[in-house]
C-alpha cells in the first residue's frame, strides 16, 4: 500500500509539473515575443501578468461550444482528445531524475514508469497524435479545416521517419531502449550523446519542431491561408484541448531532447549529485530547449508546403539514413568493436 501511495505522489508531481509548465509556456511565449518586439506582453492579470494562463483557462470554460452543421459530432469531439492524450501518455516514462531513494527494498525512480522499451513506447504513443489533426479537420465539414488536417498529417508522417532514425542512432550508440539507461550511458567528460551524435541531434531538433507543428513548420494552421487550420471550427474547451496538446507536446519533446542528447538529469562534472540536483539540472536543460522553441518561432519565417516536403524527404531523410549507416559502421568496426 505504501509503494502505491509513493507511486501516486510521483505521478501527481510529474503530471502537475509538465501540465503546469505547458500552461506557463503560453505566458512565456507572449512575454518573450513581446520582449523581442519591444512590447509589454501580458501585464494586467496578476503580478507581471503571471495569472494570464489562469484567466485564459477560465475564459475557455465559459465560452460557448459550437458544433458546425454537417460535422460528424462523435469524431468532432474525439479529435481534440486524440491530440492531447498522446503527449500526456508519453510523460509516464520520461526520467525527470535518478534514484530518489529505496523504500521496502525497492528503488524509487524519478519517473512514473521505467519500461525496458521506454523510447519505443514514446514513439508509439506520440505517433497517434496525427489522428487528432486529420480527424479534427475532416470531421469539421470545412474545407479550410480539411486542408489543414491533410497538411498536418503529411508533415508529421514525413518528419517522423527522420526523427525515428535519429533516435535509432542514439539507441545503437547506447545499446538500450530504456530511457534511464540511455541517460546513465552519457556520464563522464563529454559523454553526452550530442558529442557522439551531433547530426542525429540536429535532425531530432528540426523534426521535433515539425512534429509539434511549430514555426517554421506551422503551415498546417497558418492564419493567412487556412484561418486556423485543422482546428478552425473548434471553440471553448475543445480548442483548449488542441492548445494544451500542442504545448504539452513541446514540453515532451524538450524533455526527450534533454534525455537523449544532453545527459538527462546528470549534473555535468558531478557524478554523485543528489536526486534533487538532478531534477534541477533536468529542468534547466529542458527550459533552454523550451526557450529555443519560442526563439525559433519569432525569428524564422514559415516554410511553403513544397519547401517543407523537399526538406523532409530530400534533405533530412537521406541525412538520417547516412547517419545511421555510419553509426553502424563505427559500432561494428570502430575502436570498441569485438
Amino acid at each position: 500500500m505504501s509503494m502505491i501511495l509513493i507511486w501516486l505522489l510521483i505521478t501527481v508531481a510529474c503530471y502537475g509539473a509538465v501540465i503546469g509548465t505547458a500552461a506557463l509556456m503560453t505566458f512565456a511565449e507572449r512575454k518573450v515575443s513581446a520582449a523581442m518586439q519591444y512590447r509589454y506582453g501580458p501585464n494586467r492579470v496578476g503580478p507581471f501578468g503571471l495569472l494570464q494562463p489562469l484567466a485564459d483557462g477560465v475564459k475557455f470554460i465559459f465560452k460557448e461550444e459550437v458544433i458546425p452543421a454537417g460535422a460528424n459530432p462523435w469524431i468532432f469531439k474525439l479529435a481534440p482528445i486524440l491530440t492531447a492524450l498522446p503527449a500526456m501518455l508519453a510523460i509516464a516514462v520520461i526520467p525527470f531524475t535518478g534514484v530518489i531513494g529505496t523504500f521496502e527494498g525497492t528503488e524509487v525512480l524519478g519517473s512514473i514508469a521505467n519500461p525496458e522499451i521506454g523510447i519505443l513506447y514514446v514513439l508509439a504513443v506520440t505517433g497517434v497524435g496525427v489522428y487528432g489533426a486529420i480527424l479534427g479537420g475532416w470531421a469539421s465539414n470545412s474545407k479550410y479545416s480539411l486542408l489543414g488536417g491533410l497538411r498536418a498529417s503529411a508533415q508529421m508522417v514525413s518528419y517522423e521517419l527522420s526523427l525515428i532514425l535519429a533516435v535509432l542512432a542514439v539507441v545503437a550508440t547506447t545499446g538500450s531502449l530504456n530511457l534511464h539507461e540511455i541517460v546513465a550511458g552519457q556520464s563522464g567528460w563529454f559523454g553526452w550523446n550530442v558529442f557522439s551524435q551531433p547530426l542525429a541531434f540536429v535532425l531530432f531538433l528540426v523534426c521535433s519542431y515539425a512534429e509539434t507543428n511549430r514555426h517554421p513548420f506551422d503551415f498546417a494552421e497558418c492564419e493567412p491561408e487556412l484561418v486556423g487550420g485543422f482546428h478552425t471550427e473548434y471553440s471553448s474547451m475543445k480548442f483548449a484541448m488542441f492548445f494544451i496538446g500542442e504545448y504539452t507536446a513541446m514540453v515532451v519533446m524538450a524533455c526527450l531532447t534533454t534525455t537523449l542528447f544532453f545527459g538527462g538529469y546528470l549534473v555535468p562534472f558531478w557524478a554523485d549529485a543528489p536526486w534533487w540536483m538532478g531534477l534541477i539540472a533536468f529542468g534547466a536543460k529542458t527550459s533552454f530547449f523550451l526557450l529555443l522553441f519560442i526563439w525559433v518561432r519569432w525569428t524564422l519565417p514559415r516554410f511553403r508546403y513544397d519547401q517543407l516536403m523537399h526538406l523532409g524527404w530530400k534533405v533530412l531523410f537521406p541525412l538520417a539514413l547516412i547517419n545511421i549507416f555510419v553509426t553502424g559502421l563505427v559500432i561494428s568496426f570502430g575502436p570498441g568493436a569485438n
